[in-house]
């Protein structure tokens, strides 16, 4: 039975890629997509964050990219300035759907954070997310304010009766503050759902092998992986 998971985060820029190609990374043996619904800030003919999940992962990772808009903008925003049509809930549920008839695992990776929206209707990845009945992976920041962003996103998947996962970081520092050491404890409590990872700042740099070889070690076993919790 193939499994479709959602990854949002608690904005933007605090690695929702490299965490999304983590996950796929130790998947092995599976037959991995990622699907990403609508990708901003890129001209025709750069790789995106699909390709770039493909290319951290193994190029046995399928990466589907439905809409692209050129200004680094929220999806909405960007299709209509772009005076293009935008990427609906519907559309991305049924890509990720059909993905899900071939593939073993598929990834559907978010814009911003989990209300951004992707049309002028206010569709949101939330509402793509209620249509596959898939739950959602929250991908946090390590430091100071990521306890706010986290539990109100937690809270509105709740209040859309979502199921969260858990929540991963998406860039850990080699040498904590204080506030990240103490987030590693207080992260799970924000979100009502386990730390399920923590991906070592600078991650997307590693090359493909090493990349592969060490994703299961940022990730719980819940994810695939064999990581648990340090205490600081």
């Amino acid at each position: 039975m193939s499994t479709i998971l959602v990854v949002s985060g608690t904005g933007t820029e605090i690695g929702k890629t490299v965490v999304t190609a983590a996950v796929a990374a130790a998947a092995q043996g599976r037959r991995v997509a990622v699907l990403k619904p609508a990708q901003t800030g890129l001209a025709p003919g750069e790789p995106g964050d699909a390709a770039e999940v493909a290319r951290l992962a193994g190029s046995g990772v399928t990466a589907v990219e439905l809409a692209r808009f050129p200004e680094p903008l929220a999806p909405a925003t960007a299709a209509r300035r772009a005076g293009l049509a935008p990427v609906r809930p519907v559309e991305v549920a049924e890509a990720a759907q059909k993905l899900a008839t071939e593939h073993d695992l598929v990834l559907v990776e978010g814009a911003g954070g989990l209300l951004v929206r992707f049309d002028d209707e206010g569709g949101t990845l939330a509402d793509a997310a209620r249509l596959l009945a898939a739950p959602v992976l929250v991908v946090a920041p390590a430091g100071l304010g990521t306890l706010n962003a986290t539990a109100l996103t937690a809270e509105a998947l709740r209040a859309r009766g979502l199921d969260c996962r858990g929540v991963v970081i998406g860039s850990m520092p080699a040498e904590p503050d204080l506030a990240a050491r103490c987030n590693v404890e207080d992260l799970p409590v924000a979100a009502g759902a386990p730390l399920l990872g923590a991906v070592p700042e600078g991650s997307g740099a590693l090359p493909e092998a090493e990349f592969v070889a060490r994703a299961p070690q940022w990730l719980a076993p819940a994810l695939g992986g064999t990581w648990a919790p340090a205490r600081y």
